[in-house]
């Protein structure tokens, strides 16, 4: 499970990406990605869903910033391809979202 927000900029909702790669909606479940929602206690409650019983999002949202109210996002150095070749060592796998009726 992938946890993401998507929707207008300014307007994001919280969802998931399943791992089929199909985007599901959080909203009625909590009302944002946030500080108090990726808390271990969030995140074990998270945990315990079964995407499959969210239904799909349909069409193909915009994807927005991941977590509500960020003010710094840090990424490891093998996420940029740059570092990734000078390091010598092959980027992770990455996975893209792309929506299915």
């Amino acid at each position: 499970m992938e946890l993401l927000r998507y929707g207008p900029a300014g307007n994001e909702l919280p969802g998931l990406l399943d791992p089929q790669g199909r985007l599901r909606p959080l909203a009625e479940i909590i009302p944002d990605l946030d500080a108090e929602h990726l808390s271990p206690q969030g995140l074990l409650r998270l945990a315990a869903i079964d995407p499959a019983t969210l239904p799909a999002v349909s069409g193909a949202p915009r994807l927005g910033v991941p977590i509500a109210g960020a003010r710094k996002f840090l990424a490891i150095g093998l996420n940029y391809a740059d570092h990734a070749a000078e390091s010598n060592v092959p980027p992770p796998a990455s996975r893209s979202y792309s929506p299915r009726p």
